[in-house]
């Protein structure tokens, strides 16, 4: 490895982006353990940029860190799962209601496009797949919110939901995409907020019921 190569700034970036969007996406098991050299030498960096990656996503609640110095991806409680439901449905209905006023009828159909490939994902049996257009579909109607504080802290929890909702999928057998996009399109067309807040809150504690049963 050169020395340029080796101090590149956009080394942790690049690791810090590309091992957040595998925790987030559930690529990674729940408390699976990570090493700071296996991932220099996966990603193809120093340890120094593989360190501060790492610290970024520790500070994020993407992965834990032990007193013991051991980096883990989250291994949820049953209490902890309700606490980041109780959170994520008190911000979602939130971002969907300030996104109203600007969820034209092209982003509506938008939505209902990354629905159709959430359909495609469960009838594949893609767990990842899934995820991600899940994840599409709720992003790109709260990024209309124009609430980056609130979008920023809503992607903190579901990073650390990730690996756990990758787990879930595996034992909840799932035949069609989740109901309640159906009734938030509805919501959004109708221009009726409380609807759309109702549906929305609907579709986070629905999914998250299954976690604490599971």
């Amino acid at each position: 490895m050169t020395a340029a190569r080796t101090a590149d700034p956009a080394a942790h970036e690049r690791l810090y982006r590309s091992l957040r969007g595998r925790i987030m996406l559930g690529e990674l098991a729940p408390g699976l353990p990570l090493t700071l050299r296996g991932l220099a030498r996966e990603y193809h960096v120093s340890m120094t940029p593989a360190r501060e990656a790492v610290r970024r996503l520790v500070a994020e609640g993407a992965l834990t860190l032990s007193a013991s110095g051991r980096v883990a991806t989250p291994e949820l409680s049953d209490e902890r799962i309700e606490e980041l439901a109780a959170l994520r449905a008190l911000i979602e209905p939130e971002l969907a209601a300030r996104a109203l006023p600007r969820a034209h009828f092209a982003l509506i159909d938008r939505l209902a496009q990354i629905n159709g490939r959430i359909a495609d994902a469960v009838e594949r049996h893609d767990a990842v797949g899934y995820i991600r257009c899940n994840l599409d579909f709720h992003r790109m109607l709260y990024l209309r919110a124009q609430a980056p504080a609130m979008l920023a802290m809503l992607e903190t929890i579901w990073l650390q939901l990730g690996p756990t909702m990758r787990a879930l999928y595996g034992r909840v057998r799932r035949n069609e995409p989740p109901r309640h996009h159906r009734m938030i399109l509805a919501a959004l067309r109708a221009g009726d907020e409380p609807a759309l807040r109702l549906a929305v809150r609907a579709d986070v504690t629905h999914g998250l019921r299954h976690l604490t049963a599971a």
